[in-house]
């Protein structure tokens, strides 16, 4: 079909009849589902075979080697025009590229191109217009089917840091990498414009590292099941631990950041207690002066707002994975080091607790986690505290008297 059913993604479990069963041209059934997988569901068509018995039922059928053979050889049909259909919209993107650069050029030789017809180059490829309808099912068989995962991966799409408007595959991501990048890096969340803004993608921006941005709530389920494609790692930038190309001198310079700042991780971790597994020194950030990030086994923000929208989802799993986080500082941002300086002489006083703890709530925002209940009464409280002390107002001032109206 062209376009989805406006129920297709409702009725992923149930059951769908789209296929109709011939033997040698004469109708077996119109209510067959076992031919495709069910991420392959909203594919309608005919299947007449000369292989199979004219005379026997449904439950016969569905027990028939032969018709499993048929299924397999389907599902791989199916996958490859798919596939040709994105190739053929790829190659139709790279003869547009060539002919606007050859416009470039004429243009720069001065000819006038104002009455010539220019090509639409907003209109959605017919690729595209596919994977919109039906790209959560392409993901769910990415999930199911482990025998066509590496041909599901191809069929892929997401928006990059350097795609624009357009969406890419791994392919075309592989290919762009550059020559000394060894992994694939994305990150997930609600929107493309957040995630640019995410302090956990600063290091890998800096770079010139393409991300990839995953905005789907089943791609965090679909990452699960695709760890590397064509040899290259899938690294979550929102996880601890980014690894990037490093030389003696860049891990000389982490071990003395991590002595200079030993008052502060040590005073964070002590302050922050069990709402953090581990305080430090960051790899991700270049302006922030911190960031939370998910630890490897825990949830991330995306993943956590995903269990939470689950109705029958173990709340009792929530706090364990909320304490899976780590809590980093740019030892290079001059917040942080007044703080280091400040707790380094002992002038550490309640002032500082606050500052340190609305630090850790204001990056556990920004990182896209909810605050829990407590935590965000406690934010407002502190936030107030200490832009009641910005202000110079006392803490204990009292409040103005009511404004006395006339009466009429």
């Amino acid at each position: 079909p062209k376009e989805a059913p406006y129920d297709l993604y409702q009725d992923y479990y149930k059951k769908q009849s789209n296929l109709k069963l011939y033997v040698r041209r004469v109708m077996i059934t119109d209510e067959f589902d076992e031919l495709l997988p069910r991420y392959l569901g909203f594919i309608k068509g005919v299947v007449d075979s000369d292989s199979l018995p004219l005379n026997v039922s449904r439950e016969m059928l569905q027990q028939n080697k032969v018709l499993k053979v048929i299924g397999k050889k389907m599902t791989r049909k199916a996958l490859a025009m798919i596939k040709a259909m994105a190739d053929a919209d790829k190659k139709e993107d790279e003869d547009e590229d060539e002919s606007s650069s050859e416009d470039e050029d004429k243009t720069e030789e001065g000819e006038d191109k104002a009455d010539s017809p220019s090509d639409d180059t907003d209109e959605e490829t017919k690729y595209s217009k596919f994977w919109k309808a039906f790209g959560k099912y392409i993901k769910m068989g990415l999930i199911e089917d482990a025998a066509n995962r590496t041909r599901l991966a191809k069929l892929l799409r997401y928006a990059t840091s350097k795609s624009g408007d357009k969406e890419i595959g791994l392919e075309e991501y592989v290919a762009n990498m550059k020559e000394d990048q060894k992994n694939i890096y994305y990150i997930s969340g609600e929107d493309k414009d957040s995630l640019l803004k995410s302090p956990s993608v600063e290091k890998l921006l800096s770079k010139d590292i393409e991300i990839i941005f995953m905005t789907d709530s089943v791609d965090e389920y679909t990452v699960q099941h695709l760890t590397e494609f064509e040899g290259k790692r899938l690294i979550n930038a929102s996880r601890e631990g980014l690894k990037l190309e490093e030389g003696d001198v860049e891990k000389k310079r982490e071990d003395q950041y991590k002595e200079m700042f030993k008052p502060l991780l040590d005073y964070a971790k002590d302050t922050l207690g069990k709402k953090v597994e581990k305080v430090a020194i960051s790899k991700h950030l270049v302006k922030s002066p911190v960031v939370v990030l998910s630890a490897d086994y825990g949830w991330t923000a995306q993943m956590e707002k995903v269990m939470k929208s689950q109705a029958f989802a173990d709340q009792s799993k929530f706090e364990f994975m909320k304490s899976k986080r780590m809590f980093e500082i740019n030892p290079r941002h001059p917040m942080i080091t007044e703080l280091n300086a400040r707790i380094k002489d002992g002038a550490a006083d309640d002032s500082t607790k606050d500052m340190v703890i609305s630090l850790y709530l204001s990056a556990v925002v920004a990182a896209g986690y909810q605050l829990m209940p407590e935590d965000a009464q406690d934010f407002g409280e502190r936030v107030n505290r200490m832009v009641t002390a910005g202000l110079g107002v006392a803490a204990d001032a009292e409040l103005a008297p009511e404004l006395e109206v006339a009466s009429d």
